[in-house]
Order: C-alpha cells, then sequence, then structure tokens
C-alpha cells in the first residue's frame, strides 16, 4: 500500500497549514482562519490539480523542508523563494514532480513574506469544524509544523496543470488598502480621520497572522470612554489606546472593545499578507456598497 504521508525535515519560522478556512462560526468566538494570501493559495493548488479547498502549507520568512514518502506533484508560490530538490535547483510557480524520499527545501522569501506549498492530494490532517486550517489566535486545528511532524497527504488527483511557469502578482512596494469608514469614525478627531485617509504609514515588524500593525500618525480620540466589546470582522481596522491603526486579518478575534475607525475591502487583504516590515501604507477612503 502506498505510503501518501509528508514528513517535514525543518519545518521554518512559522509553518502552518491552511485552506480556506472555517467562516460562519464567530457567534461561537471561532475566527474565520485560513490562507492569508488566498489567491497564492488557490494558485499551488490549482498547478498540482488539487480543488480550490485542498489544504496547502503557507510558510513564513525562511520556508521549510519536506519530503514526502511516495512520489507526489509539488508546486510553490506566493512569496517569491528558491526551490531546491535535492540540493538542486528546481522550479518555483509551476508543477514539480518529487520522487519519493527525496527533499524539497522551500527556501527563504526574496520578497513578500509568505509562500505556499501545495502536494498532490493536499494535506489531509483531521477537520475541525470543516476546515484543516490553524488558527493561531483559539488554537483550532494542526499545531504549527516542528522538524519531525508527519502529514497525512490525499489521493492522488488525475492530473495537474500543464504550464511552464504561472504567472503570479509581486509582493506590494506599497500597499494601498480601500476602506469604507465607521462604523466608528466618530470616536476620532475630525483631524484624525483625516490623517487615517492621507496620511503615510508603515508596516510594524510586530504584524502577524491575527493583524497587521501599523506605524504612523497618532490618531487622536475625540471619545475617550470605553467601548463594549462588539462584533469584529475580516479587514476591520481597530485602533488601540496608543493610536495605531490594526488591520485585522484571518486569525482575528471575533470581538473587540477598541473602535474600529473603518473596514479594509476584502480583495485588498491578500497584498497585506506579503507586506514586509518598513512597507509604506495608504488607507484610502470609498464609499459604501
Amino acid at each position: 500500500m502506498t505510503d501518501r504521508a509528508l514528513s517535514v525535515v525543518r519545518a521554518g519560522a512559522l509553518t502552518t497549514v491552511q485552506d480556506l478556512g472555517r467562516p460562519g462560526h464567530a457567534h461561537l468566538g471561532v475566527p474565520r482562519s485560513g490562507a492569508l494570501d488566498a489567491p497564492a493559495a488557490a494558485l499551488v493548488n490549482r498547478l498540482v490539480g488539487n480543488p480550490r479547498e485542498a489544504a496547502v502549507l503557507e510558510t513564513t520568512v525562511n520556508g521549510c523542508a519536506v519530503r514526502p514518502r511516495s512520489a507526489v506533484t509539488v508546486a510553490v508560490g506566493g512569496a517569491p523563494c528558491p526551490v531546491m530538490l535535492d540540493g538542486r535547483p528546481a522550479a518555483w510557480g509551476a508543477p514539480l514532480r518529487v520522487p519519493g524520499g527525496a527533499v524539497l527545501d522551500v527556501g527563504s522569501a526574496v520578497s513578500g513574506l509568505r509562500s505556499y506549498v501545495a502536494v498532490s492530494g493536499g494535506i489531509a490532517v483531521e477537520p475541525v469544524l470543516g476546515s484543516r486550517s490553524t488558527d493561531l489566535l483559539s488554537g483550532l486545528g494542526p499545531a504549527p509544523l516542528t522538524d519531525g511532524t508527519v502529514l497525512p497527504l490525499g489521493a492522488e488527483p488525475g492530473r495537474h496543470a500543464r504550464v511552464d511557469v504561472a504567472p503570479q502578482a509581486a509582493p506590494p512596494a506599497e500597499l494601498v488598502l480601500r476602506v469604507t469608514l465607521g462604523p466608528r469614525d466618530d470616536w476620532f478627531t475630525p483631524a484624525a480621520v483625516h490623517a487615517f485617509t492621507t496620511s503615510a504609514f508603515r508596516v510594524s515588524p510586530a504584524s502577524n497572522r491575527i493583524g497587521l500593525r501599523t506605524e504612523g500618525p497618532t490618531l487622536e480620540r475625540a471619545l475617550t470612554g470605553e467601548l463594549a466589546s462588539e462584533g469584529m470582522v475580516l479587514g476591520a481596522v481597530q485602533v488601540p489606546p496608543n493610536g495605531q491603526p490594526v488591520v485585522f486579518l484571518a486569525d482575528h478575534p471575533t470581538t473587540g472593545g477598541y473602535p474600529v475607525i473603518g473596514v479594509v475591502r476584502t480583495a485588498d487583504l491578500p497584498a497585506a499578507a506579503q507586506a514586509v516590515p518598513g512597507t509604506p501604507v495608504r488607507f484610502v477612503g470609498v464609499r459604501r456598497r
């Protein structure tokens, strides 16, 4: 019987299993989770012949190395990075056949932050609430990878994509986030609201899968009282007491007690997943649709 499994040789700084996430459970206090750069995850799945919802590996900064126990097709995308197969250069952004026992090494990101590794059949860990995603906030799903972890794989799909290299968007040199003001923009002074949509911010090194933290002008409140906890959504821009906006990403809490000055368009969030610390950030105000 073929052993459909993947052994982790080098886990990297933070490598997690991610799929489309587990939306629809916020009323239970469960975040959405899922791949931060969903288009990149969907593309590598397509390259190896997996359905869009198959689970992939999401690496952070310095990649990972894995060894399949049987022959598989692999694709690496997202943040551009060197790919090595048993010590020899291999393709990034294209289907790659990896023999059983060979080591695939996904190197450090050349630009951007997060690379995605799809394996034919998908990562077949046990789903929790309908998703195989690792949620760093709630602890649901499989733990972040460690050296020696063995991951089960699903059945080999029939065919992978027949392409040389698939084009992918480059990580942003400047992060432009379209934002709809509210619901708590009235908690800030007019000058703060103006600064939010006209001033330059930058990505903070303290950013993670929970939120993209920014550094820039301090947004001053007009109201200084306490705000009762209320529901939070993906892309909500919460402003803590230090006045520095935080954009909520996939592992964000489902409630929060700091005012939300605006909400970023979902389509702009994949770029936030690839924005390295120091990347300039601009919030551009748009009307409600």
